[in-house]
């Protein structure tokens, strides 16, 4: 059968990403909302209807997850059955990503579920492998950072799901906006002193970049730690609780600086992550970083110290449409979509 038009949908803990792709694989539409899931099933209802309304119908929808692990499911297994039971319920002609297994019905999701928990990194790196045949996938979103080689058109992850990915370091829990700003460093240095930071949810990482001026105008789309305001003047009032002080015992020029040095911090953790990737799969010099997510200025920083050319993710989608930076923002929804058009065949070659 030819292939249909497509929504493709990356079920998050935070966010309910989707992406519309015509028969011929163009890109369409892209959207991102915001779906605090560990509040209960029906803000994956609420993020759904938004997003059918702002996409329109389909024949066809393809699924990945990572939003088994919120709190709300006692088990990722549970979660798994709980997010297609919603999707199978809502749609039809709905399928499932499992990862190494392809694509599978909603009958047989189920007895899959740990094939199918956040595997959402690897419907990207699939892409990315099927349009390329070496690069290192860097994806930095909101919470987490997933580091991908791939060489040989093939994916070259040691880990496949999230507590092996975290050992082998391919997955690192930081994101450029709701990451607690006390798992950036233990002290920082502020006004001549090494000052030890508080261990309190006061500010996340969405101030720090925030207050560096990098900070997209999408990618923070939850309450301020504070549920304060979303200006500089916000991020330096609650970035400054950090290290036990108000905004005004310093100038704003102080708080940047100190953003500036966590942001740097940040920086650091993931390259410490890249150089472990990079010694146990050696890419060569010319294999480039492909960068996607709401950070992947991050990614691009780290091509630059890595001496590697940085692609944007979007680049590597054959038509990505009116809205290439929302197909980088959102790279599995995109990817799961493309995929399941029989594109990419079951997602990649086998290791």
């Amino acid at each position: 059968m030819p292939p249909e038009a497509v929504i493709g949908w990356d079920l998050g803990g935070a966010h309910l990403k989707a992406a519309r792709l015509d028969p011929t694989g163009r890109v369409e539409r892209v959207v991102q909302l915001p779906c605090p899931l560990w509040r209960g099933l029906a803000e994956l209802e609420r993020a759904l209807d938004a997003a059918t309304s702002a996409l329109g119908p389909a024949a066809a929808h393809a699924v990945t997850m990572t939003g088994e692990m919120v709190d709300l499911f006692a088990t990722r297994k549970e979660g798994v059955a709980c997010l297609v039971a919603a999707m199978r319920t809502r749609f039809g002609g709905v399928r499932f990503y499992a990862g190494d297994s392809g694509f599978v019905s909603a009958s047989e999701a189920p007895g899959l579920g740990t094939r199918l928990a956040s595997a959402n990194w690897m419907a990207s790196a699939a892409l990315v492998a099927s349009r390329i045949p070496t690069a290192l996938l860097v994806d930095v979103g909101s919470t987490t950072t997933d580091l991908v080689p791939i060489r040989d058109h093939r994916i070259r992850a040691h880990g496949r799901d999230d507590a092996s990915r975290l050992e082998a370091r391919e997955l690192v829990y930081t994101g450029v906006a709701r990451t607690p700003v006390m798992t950036l460093a233990s002290e920082a240095p502020f006004q001549g002193q090494s000052v030890p930071l508080v261990a309190e949810l006061f500010a996340t990482a969405a101030d720090v970049h925030r207050l560096c001026g990098r900070l997209p105008p999408d990618a923070d789309q939850h309450p301020a730690a504070d549920t304060g305001e979303k200006t500089e003047a916000g991020s330096a009032r609650r970035l400054a609780r950090m290290i036990g002080r108000d905004a005004d015992a310093a100038p704003l020029d102080d708080w940047r600086g100190l953003a500036r040095w966590l942001a740097a911090a940040q920086c650091r953790r993931i390259e410490d992550a890249c150089d472990l990737v990079l010694a146990r799969e050696p890419l060569p010099a010319d294999a480039p970083i492909v960068a996607a997510g709401a950070g992947r200025f991050l990614a691009a920083d780290l091509a630059a110290r890595q001496g590697r050319r940085c692609l944007e993710f979007a680049r590597l989608v054959p038509d990505p449409g009116p809205e290439p930076d929302r197909v980088s923002d959102c790279a599995p929804a995109v990817a799961v979509a493309w995929l399941s058009q029989d594109r990419g065949g079951a997602g990649h070659p086998p290791d």
